[in-house]
Order: C-alpha cells, then sequence, then structure tokens
C-alpha cells in the first residue's frame, strides 16, 4: 500500500461524522407522533375486528337457543302424542283382552256342548276319536271329506235280500210328484207344498245353473225341464236324477245331484241322445185277438205317429187267432211302411217267461233295449223316452211302477155313460193305485239280460217269473230304477185265479185281484150299500144308482 492511499484511509473518519449527524428534536416528535397514529389506528382497527366477532357468536348463540326451545317444543308435543298413543293402546288392548277371554270362555263352553252330544251320538254311530280316546274338532277338510264319502256311497253296491228292502223312486214333472203311498189316503199324484216343494225347486235351479255353466247349455231354463226322478236314502241324503231338454238341439241333458244332509253337490252331468236308441218291445200272447188290435191302435197313435224308433217282437203262442195278429200287422205295414215287426211262433201252452225269453232270443242285431210288455199296458210317448235314459247297458235296468185301472164300472157307476178306456188313462185316487207289487214291465239292455241268465224257465201260468228276474237283478252288480211312472197304466181286465196253481201263486192271483177293483172308500161304499139307501129312503130321498160313492175331484 502507498502512502497516499494511507492517508486517505486515515482522512475518511472525519468525513463520516460529518454525514452521520444527530437527528433533532423535530425529527423526533414526527416520527414519535406518525407512531402514535399508527399504533391508535391499529388499537381501534383491533376493536373493531374483536367487536366484529363478538357480535358473530351472540348471534349464534341465540340461532342455537331457539332451535333448542323449538326442538324442545317438538319433543314436548311428540312425547305427549306418544303417551296419548300409548294409553289408547293400552286401553284397546285390555278391552281385546277382556273380549278374547270372553270367547275363549264360550268357546269352551260350545265345546263342552258338542262333546255331550257327540257322547250321545256315540250310541248309534262310531265315535270320532283319535288313538287316545280324546275328541277331535271336525274342520273344513273333515267337512270335505265326509260329503265325499256320503257321494260315494250312491255309486256302491247294497246286498238287497228281497224285493221289500228296495226304497222306490217317486217321479216328478213340473207340476205333480207321484208316490207310492201306503195310508189309506193313497194320494197317488199330488202338488209338493212346504218344505217339499222347497227342496224340489232349490234342487231344480241348482241343477239349471251347473248345466248353464257348460258351454252346451247357456240357454237353459226352468221351460225346458222334462221330469225326473228322485228318493230319499236315510244313511246318504237325497238323490235326484233330472232330465231337461236342450233348446237347441235335439237331446237331453241329464244331471244327478246329491243332498248328502249338507249342501247340494253334483255328482255327474252327461248327454242323453235318446232319439237314436232303438226300443224292442216284446209282447208274449195267446188269444185276447181283441185286446191285441186295441193295443195295436195305441201303438200306432204313440210310436208311429210320433215317428218313435221302435222294433214290435210279437211271441205267439198256438195256432187259432195267429193269422189274425199277422193281418193287423199286415196293416201297419201297408199303412205307415212299418217293416220292424217279428211274429215267433209257439205251438205249446202259454209261459209268460218262456215267451219273453224267446223273443230275446230272436233278436239277431247288435245290442238292443228291451220293454217287456203286456198286450193290457198303455203307454204314452214320454214312457218311452223314460225307457230310454233311466236305462243304461251293463249300469242300471228301469222297473216302472205301473198305474193300475180300477174297474170301470164302479168308477163311473155315477155317471150316464162310462168314458172310453182311452179317456181313463189318469192318475188319482179313485180311478187306481200304483201297482207297487208288478214287476213284469221292465226295461233293460239283452246283454244284461243274458249276462243274468234270464227267465227261470221252470215257471209256468200266472206270475213268479217276473218277481224271480227282478230279486236277480238285485243280486247283480247292475242298479235298479225302481220309480213311479205316469206315462204307464195297466187297463182294468176280469182276473180269473186258476186253481191248477200252487198255493203261493193262487194267493198272489186273489190279492191281485182284490186290489184291482176298486178304491177303499168306493169298496166301503158298496159294502154300506143297503145302509145307504135305508138312510136316504127315511130322509125322503131317493137312493143312488150303481155305485153310490162318489170321486173327489
Amino acid at each position: 500500500m502507498t502512502e497516499d492511499s494511507c492517508q486517505c484511509a486515515i482522512t475518511t473518519p472525519p468525513c463520516h461524522r460529518r454525514m452521520m449527524r444527530t437527528p433533532t428534536i423535530r425529527t423526533c416528535l414526527k416520527v414519535g407522533i406518525f407512531f402514535c397514529i399508527a399504533f391508535l389506528l391499529f388499537l381501534a382497527n383491533l376493536e373493531s375486528c374483536t367487536t366484529s366477532v363478538n357480535g358473530g357468536d351472540i348471534t349464534k348463540v341465540a340461532l342455537r337457543r331457539q332451535t333448542q326451545e323449538v326442538h324442545t317444543q317438538t319433543n314436548s308435543a311428540d312425547l305427549q302424542q306418544q303417551e296419548d298413543c300409548m294409553a289408547s293402546l293400552s286401553e284397546q288392548e285390555e278391552r281385546h283382552s277382556a273380549e278374547v277371554t270372553a270367547l275363549r270362555s264360550q268357546i269352551n263352553s260350545l265345546k263342552l256342548e258338542l262333546q255331550k252330544h257327540t257322547e250321545k251320538v256315540e250310541q248309534l254311530e262310531e265315535p270320532n276319536r283319535s288313538k287316545d280316546g280324546k275328541f277331535q274338532e271336525a274342520d273344513q277338510s273333515d267337512l270335505v271329506n265326509f260329503i265325499q264319502q256320503q257321494m260315494a256311497k250312491i255309486d256302491v253296491r247294497r246286498t238287497v235280500h228281497d224285493e221289500y228292502e228296495v226304497v222306490p223312486f217317486m217321479s216328478l214333472t213340473s207340476k205333480l210328484v207321484y208316490a207310492v203311498q201306503t195310508d189309506l189316503s193313497r194320494k197317488p199324484a199330488e202338488r209338493p207344498k212346504g218344505d217339499k216343494k222347497e227342496d224340489l225347486v232349490e234342487a231344480v235351479y241348482f241343477a239349471i245353473d251347473v248345466l248353464k255353466a257348460q258351454s252346451s247349455a247357456k240357454e237353459l231354463s226352468i221351460e225346458h225341464f222334462v221330469d225326473g226322478i228322485f228318493k230319499n236314502d236315510r244313511t246318504i241324503g237325497t238323490y235326484y236324477d233330472f232330465i231337461f231338454k236342450d233348446p237347441n238341439h235335439n237331446y237331453y241333458h241329464k244331471i244327478e245331484l246329491l243332498r248328502p244332509f249338507s249342501p247340494l253337490q253334483k255328482l255327474r252331468t252327461h248327454v242323453v241322445e235318446t232319439s237314436r236308441v232303438l226300443v224292442n218291445i216284446i209282447i208274449p200272447l195267446s188269444g185276447r185277438i181283441d185286446k191285441f188290435r186295441t193295443f195295436i191302435e195305441r201303438f200306432q197313435s204313440v210310436c208311429l205317429d210320433n215317428q218313435i224308433r221302435v222294433f214290435l217282437t210279437v211271441v205267439y203262442f198256438g195256432e187259432e187267432g195267429l193269422d189274425e195278429i199277422k193281418n193287423l200287422l199286415k196293416y201297419l205295414e201297408d199303412t205307415y211302411s212299418f217293416h220292424e215287426y217279428r211274429v215267433v211262433s209257439l205251438l205249446e201252452s202259454f209261459s209268460r217267461g218262456r215267451g219273453l225269453q224267446e223273443g230275446v232270443y230272436s233278436w239277431d242285431g247288435p245290442d238292443v233295449l228291451m220293454f217287456f210288455c203286456d198286450v193290457d199296458v198303455a203307454f204314452n210317448k214320454e214312457f218311452i223316452e223314460h225307457c230310454r235314459y233311466h236305462t243304461v247297458p251293463g249300469r242300471t235296468v228301469y222297473y216302472p211302477i205301473v198305474f193300475s185301472l180300477y174297474n170301470p164300472n164302479i168308477v163311473y157307476s155315477s155317471m150316464e155313460n162310462t168314458p172310453p178306456e182311452n179317456n181313463q188313462f189318469h192318475v188319482h185316487r179313485d180311478t187306481g193305485f200304483w201297482r207297487d207289487f208288478g214287476f213284469g214291465m221292465t226295461c233293460q239292455y239283452r246283454s244284461d239280460f243274458l249276462s243274468i241268465k234270464g227267465f227261470d224257465l221252470d215257471i209256468h201260468g200266472w206270475g213268479g217269473e217276473d218277481l224271480h228276474l227282478y230279486r236277480k237283478y238285485l243280486q247283480s252288480d247292475l242298479n235298479v230304477v225302481r220309480v213311479t211312472d205316469p206315462g204307464i197304466f195297466h187297463s182294468y181286465h176280469p182276473k180269473e185265479c186258476n186253481t191248477d196253481l200252487t198255493p203261493e201263486q193262487y194267493r198272489m192271483c186273489i190279492g191281485s185281484k182284490a186290489m184291482t177293483e176298486a178304491s177303499h172308500s168306493q169298496l166301503g161304499m158298496l159294502a154300506f150299500k143297503d145302509t145307504i139307501n135305508m138312510t136316504l129312503f127315511k130322509m125322503g130321498q131317493p137312493p143312488r144308482p150303481g155305485n153310490e160313492g162318489h170321486r173327489k175331484r
């Protein structure tokens, strides 16, 4: 370093002292005032911020308090409502509990009563008890099972020992019921009244509703009811078999119902077309040409005039009168072009069973419906229909109960002239009776007749063979439809009982003879004829001519 530079360095501090001189008092005051003002402004700003912050907190606190108050009020209302609901539910629960207790008490009482009645029924029927012997309550399934069991009993074959165990059907039309009466009133036909009427009306309309539910019978109504049969079985209920004519077609609707001591139940339904069913009418005959001529006249009006499909088989015993029989049938052939007949000639003594059996064997066509008839029997076209739809091959045979006419000389003795026989076919207690002891008129298929081996040909003469055949059917697997039929009549004819008959046949013949003369009241009037005439004479009245009895209209 040089001397000059050292000098310069030494001389520098005096210069610096000149530049860093001490501040004046004025300057210090200005700076102090500035700092004071700045400090005051800082304090003012700090106070403003503090106030703002404190004001927001107060607002938040106020809002929080209001919210707490609202929640408190809401909670109080909810609590009050909950308390009210709990009180109401508690009250209802107590009331329901009391009702349940009362119902349980009633149920227990009813159970005790039911058990008492069940114990009484046990004396007649097997009790419905479990293995431990305790009473079992019946539920809905038990009721359904019971009804099904009752319905199944209808198709179960029962062992029948004789004709007296058979419960006959009753037949009905839209107005009358035809029943076998065993009392003295003996009303063969009557209008149903009271509960009988309600029962039948309900059953018929129930049948209509069932058939209308089927697509083929939508237009069916009470006007299409034809007729029906029914009977009461004490162990099952009431069985009905109704026939309705289809409103649009040429066939019938057949419906079977059962009232098994419970609401009506449909058993089965099926369509029965009778117009195609051929009926072979078989008549055994010996002599009695006039009666056969009358029969042919009725046959014309009923079968041929109505174009009913029938075949006539006449089994004639002997030679005398045979040509007249053939001439009468030839008249039908010429007048109506009726060729559906056959004459079977037997050169032997008359036997009804033998004649009918030969008539059956003479048929050489397929299985056919046969009607065993007598020359004294009159029938109408409705009976032919009954024969058709009540007889089913392999299932049923038809045994109508014929209405037998009384002696017209007694029945119409109070009239000036006896009406023609064709005008006497009326079902009335003073005109005839149901021949419930007769089994000669029957409809059955040939196959069923052959399956039970037909008649007992060892029986000769009057009666016995038809009853024997009837009993064979009862003991077979076939169902026998035994019913009153207002479409078939037995004409009156004097009955002679041959002394050559067996004692049993003779008693049957005499019993039949006594039943065919007149009604109970008419026979009584005949028995008291002299007493009645004497009393009328004393009273100044003329005696009544002939039979003093009069028919009740």
